[in-house]
């Protein structure tokens, strides 16, 4: 179990590292039977603090949370104060949905396209492909993938449904619902 903590542009004291690491151990332990790694970056912006934490489980859940504080204590308290509430959502959620055992995972590729820079797109336009990675598909019911979606605060989460192993997508929308899609709904 292990908590990266630095500092973009500052120093950040043993203190606030020592602070961090221990509570996020005993965090984690409360709700978390596993292990986990993570990162919190503190850095400073205007007047205050902006503080960023990445928390990956062993179950594979992302956790993710920033905020903003007057000092950096204070950013740090209120994005550790997020991920804990997450962190107590996810068990929850667990306990009350006993997970499937056919939690299988499968690799795809990702892209980031380059956008446009003219206003106007020629008919022949094709966008170049700056990054690819690979990231893996799991396979989970369509209410696991909402709370992936609400705890890694991501726009867009892909999986294999578990009813029929079809390709989904759950997606936050511009009106702060969650919208849900379905090919193999329309087929029928």
């Amino acid at each position: 179990m292990t908590l990266r903590v630095s500092g973009k542009n500052m120093d950040v004291g043993d203190a606030l590292r020592a602070k961090a690491q221990d509570h996020f151990d005993a965090v984690v332990r409360k709700y978390f039977d596993g292990n986990y790694t993570g990162h919190m970056t503190l850095e400073p912006e205007g007047s205050g603090y902006n503080a960023q934490c990445m928390v990956h489980l062993d179950s594979g859940a992302l956790l993710q949370s920033s905020s903003y504080g007057g000092d950096a204590i204070s950013a740090y308290e209120i994005m550790a104060e997020t991920i804990e509430k997450r962190l107590r959502r996810y068990n929850r959620k667990l306990k009350s949905h006993r997970r499937h055992a056919n939690g299988t995972e499968e690799e795809a590729s990702s892209y980031v396209l380059a956008a446009p820079e003219a206003e106007e797109l020629q008919e022949d336009y094709s966008p170049p492909v700056i990054a690819e990675t690979t990231a893996s598909l799991r396979q989970m019911s369509v209410g696991e993938a909402v709370m992936q979606l609400d705890l890694s605060q991501a726009e867009v989460v892909v999986f294999r449904h578990a009813g029929h192993g079809g390709l989904n997508v759950v997606y936050r929308r511009a009106d702060g619902n969650i919208g849900w899609i379905d090919p193999a709904l329309r087929a029928n």
